[in-house]
């Protein structure tokens, strides 16, 4: 039996771990970007101190590929936990959410978190990052965990723990600070100092631990002021301990006592009042156009037509409009450098035809709004005239909604801007975050089986390039916004699992979208599904994947 790493092969030695075989084969780097993080082997990824057992052919993964930088951002937070636990024994540290380049910290301490603890912490962390300790992986029975773990005082894991399907458990622990042991749902670095490349910026009582820049991870990323998001952040937060609900194992406790229908009941209602303000802030700001914009899967559609409903209560006649009709002919449109057309480039939009109709339709005049066959991939000769009447509010929705070449000359203060995403709301535990992109592509993947009747791996095959698209003409605007919108519903996740837990579990090891797959069923694991469609209003944001939404019925 052989051992293949890039390409460079020797025989099976019995007791080895990838990472021998790495730095046998000269591998290994000091380089940030090309030092490996992780192996893959098919779609499975693997923990460098691995023992390899049988015939294997793995690709290294570093910083620039996705799992690449979850194994970092893991590794990293591990170091930030231990170091907290050495200087302030009585923090808790909760890992929240994806922040700009970095990850959004609650750190709850007496007295609160200063500058010079955040100091100390940086100082510790980089003590423990160039001593260079092995990170040891061990599993454990669930017993002996869960014991482990209530002794610690680590409730927040025993209490996940006692929803997990499997016997068995796999702990990180460092020999430095061997009283601590941690679980990621993910691998982590075999040795401390593999992500010597950090920082730390305090908010108040809490910290973003920033990343290695994604344009020279020789460099920790930048903060940048982010307000609105934060603001968002907070919402769901006080919405979390309103309701009960700020974790996985607080939601199976609502779908096991019956509880989550109330809670799904209390969770609209909250959406709803959202919208109701949004809705407020338009009619008060009176403007005669709103912009709407969001990734895939953040519930755009049904957020438009919510906002419009609560202006329609308020007695106005909102129109809705879509970018989509303002592309440009497919046959015009030039392909990118792989000779294929990247329809989520804003060169496919008219771009300017769409900032003059804006611009004649605020001050009242008539247009022609131009309209889009999918199926002729081209512009049809006749457009729809439209005039706005005085109690005619716009809603434009697309995805490039907030990019500021949509408006040409137009005032940015005559336009309302909204921006849509399915932020997290639920945690596995204090250390363990579901990310917002795993929330959403389990949403895509719904919506498609259901809709489309794509297979998993066909939506995950596509699923990356959505993600660039969305990182170059997406995200970099979403401050650009008036009001974020948060659409997550905290109980979305017990819902949603019964739709397709068992087409992803089909997902073999050996196809390339396995890691893309096993990340939300890692997180699904935990979860205890609920058969409560008959309680989901018909305008809720979760409709818009699973069925039955309102607004997708035609009149008769």
């Amino acid at each position: 039996m052989n051992v293949t790493i890039e390409g460079k092969t020797c025989e099976l030695q019995e007791g080895k771990t990838i990472l021998e075989y790495i730095r046998a084969f000269g591998l290994d780097s000091d380089s940030p970007a090309e030092k490996p993080l992780a192996a893959q082997q098919g779609g499975e990824v693997f923990y460098l101190g691995y023992t390899v057992k049988r015939d294997s052919n793995y690709k290294l993964l570093h910083f620039a590929d996705e799992q690449g930088r979850r194994v970092y951002e893991a590794t990293l937070s591990f170091i930030l936990i231990i170091a907290v636990r050495k200087l302030f024994p009585k923090a808790r540290v909760i890992v929240q959410y994806s922040l700009g380049e970095g990850v959004y910290i609650t750190f709850k301490k007496d007295p609160m978190l200063s500058d010079e603890d955040v100091a100390l912490l940086k100082e510790e962390m980089r003590r423990i990052t160039e001593a260079n300790y092995p990170i040891v992986r061990k599993r454990m029975s669930i017993r002996d965990a869960l014991d482990f773990y209530k002794r610690d005082g680590q409730l927040d894991k025993a209490a996940l723990l006692a929803w997990r399907k499997f016997s068995y458990f796999d702990t990180y622990s460092c020999p430095d600070y061997s009283d601590h042991r941690d679980w990621f749902y993910g691998e982590l670095a075999p040795e401390t100092g593999y992500v010597k490349v950090f920082d730390l910026h305090r908010l108040g009582d809490s910290l973003v631990l920033l990343l290695p820049s994604k344009e020279d991870p020789t460099v920790a990323a930048k903060y940048e002021e982010s307000p609105r998001m934060l603001a968002v952040f907070e919402q769901s937060d006080r919405w979390g301990k309103l309701m009960s609900v700020s974790t996985v194992h607080e939601l199976n406790r609502r779908v096991e006592n019956g509880s989550i229908r109330e809670l799904v009941r209390v969770n609209e209602a909250l959406h709803e009042k959202n919208y109701a303000r949004v809705a407020d802030e338009i009619i008060a700001r009176g403007v005669k156009a709103v912009m709407l914009a969001g990734p895939s899967s953040s519930g755009k559609t049904t957020s438009a037509n919510r906002i419009a409903t609560q202006l329609r209560a308020e007695g106005l006649d909102p129109v809705m409009l879509s970018l989509d009709d303002y592309y440009i002919d497919r046959d015009k449109i030039a392909p990118g450098p792989d000779g294929k057309l990247d329809l989520e480039h804003i060169n496919t939009l008219d771009t300017e035809r769409f900032a003059s109709d804006l611009a004649l339709l605020i001050k009242g005049e008539e247009v022609e709004i131009p309209r889009f066959n999918f199926l002729t991939q081209r512009r049809e000769k006749e457009g729809v005239p439209l005039r706005l009447l005085k109690d005619q509010p716009l809603i434009i929705e697309g995805i490039h909604g907030l990019n500021p070449m949509m408006l040409g000359d137009i005032d940015p203060s005559s336009v309302y801007r909204i921006y849509v995403s399915a932020l997290t709301t639920l945690n596995l535990d204090d250390h363990n975050r579901i990310r917002t992109t795993d929330l959403r592509l389990l949403r895509r993947l719904v919506r498609d089986y259901k809709t489309r009747g794509a297979s998993m791996e066909t939506t995950l095959e596509m699923w990356p390039s959505v993600r660039r698209g969305e990182a170059r003409w997406i995200f970099p605007y979403q401050e650009n916004a008036d009001r974020i919108i948060n659409t997550t519903l905290h109980y979305e996740a017990a819902v949603m699992k019964s739709y397709i837990y068992p087409l992803l579990l089909e997902v073999q090891p050996e196809s390339p979208y396995y890691c893309a797959a096993r990340s939300i069923v890692k997180f699904l694991n935990y979860v205890l599904e609920a058969d409560i469609e008959d309680e989901i209003p018909p305008t809720s944001v979760i409709r818009e994947f699973i069925g039955g939404n309102s607004f997708y019925r035609k009149a008769d």
